[in-house]
């Protein structure tokens, strides 16, 4: 028999005068209030309470413990409370990870703006490009880019990303412009060391990657800034998420390229939390936000 409402049983039936009154306030039968009872003396070794076809009478026993079993319900209520109103409100401390180079470009713009609509949350923003465990290291929500394995995870997809390969219209005018895919044995190409599509030794095209292309190049960088701003300081091309190099491409600093040949499909921008039935009121809040505000900033992507 369940322990909990074996005490939940005792309590009641001591302060409304018997076992059914126990039994309707708890929505069970009489019988079943009475095996709860019984249960729960046993499993204690003492009879709590003497029964009489008219009344509970409290043994010693049972009067010592009557002052427990309440104190450990009432606090049991108001941990329920505590719990419930945090479920509610949108407050407290959401922490957030994400890439290094799309946290800085746009999260924290985001986190900005979120925080305005909701003062009472404090955000821990964790940036950087490995992939965080989120239980193990208790992260609230992880912004991740990219095709997700299967995971016991909850993704929600924000964004698509479209990739894109540039280079300064000084670069463009010193080397020349490649027009295919087979010119960049002839560039330099600037490496980004944490992906083998975009690395330093290959970079792949097609939708799935399937074909190779062998580059080198005199930077190989771990963040995707650093790669878009030696693009712009004319160093090289770069190929990665469009993200990067945007406001470069739309300002005239970067020039976007056209090999004739179809990119590597990245996948999506998601949201990705824990398997849970109800996620915290602050979780919540901030999925939704960045379901609202996220899909606007990617149509320039």
């Amino acid at each position: 028999m369940d322990r909990l409402k074996g005490i939940e049983v005792f309590v009641r039936a001591i302060r409304l005068g018997g076992l059914s009154a126990a039994a309707r306030e708890l929505s069970m039968s009489p019988a079943m209030a009475a095996k709860h009872l019984n249960a729960l003396e046993q499993r204690l070794g003492a009879t709590l309470v003497n029964r009489t076809t008219r009344r509970l009478a409290l043994t010693e026993a049972g009067a010592a413990y009557l002052d427990k079993a309440e104190r450990v319900l009432a606090e049991l209520e108001e941990a329920d409370a505590e719990a419930m109103a945090q479920s509610a409100s949108v407050e407290g401390l959401l922490r957030v990870s994400g890439p290094a180079a799309f946290g800085n470009a746009y999260l924290v713009d985001l986190v900005t703006a979120f925080h305005a609509l909701h003062p009472q949350v404090t955000i821990e923003l964790g940036l950087n490009d490995r992939v965080v465990d989120l239980l193990e290291e208790r992260w609230d929500v992880a912004v991740r880019i990219g095709k997700l394995a299967d995971s016991n995870l909850v993704a929600r997809k924000l964004a698509p990303v479209r990739m894109s390969i540039c280079a300064s219209p000084d670069y463009l005018a010193r080397r020349g412009t490649p027009v295919s895919v087979d010119d960049l044995a002839a560039h330099d190409c600037l490496g980004y060391t944490l992906s083998g599509e975009t690395g330093t030794t290959r970079w792949g095209f097609g939708a799935d990657g399937s074909r190779p292309v062998a580059v080198r190049g005199s930077l190989h960088a771990n963040n995707g800034q650093v790669l878009a701003k030696a693009a712009i300081a004319g160093m090289g091309l770069v190929y990665g998420p469009r993200f990067f190099v945007d406001c470069a491409i739309a300002d005239g600093r970067l020039i976007e390229l056209d090999l004739g040949t179809e990119l590597i499909d990245l996948g999506a921008v998601h949201a990705v939390t824990h398997r849970t039935r109800r996620p915290a009121a602050k979780t919540r809040a901030w999925i939704d936000f960045l379901v609202e505000r996220l899909p606007p900033m990617a149509r320039q992507w």
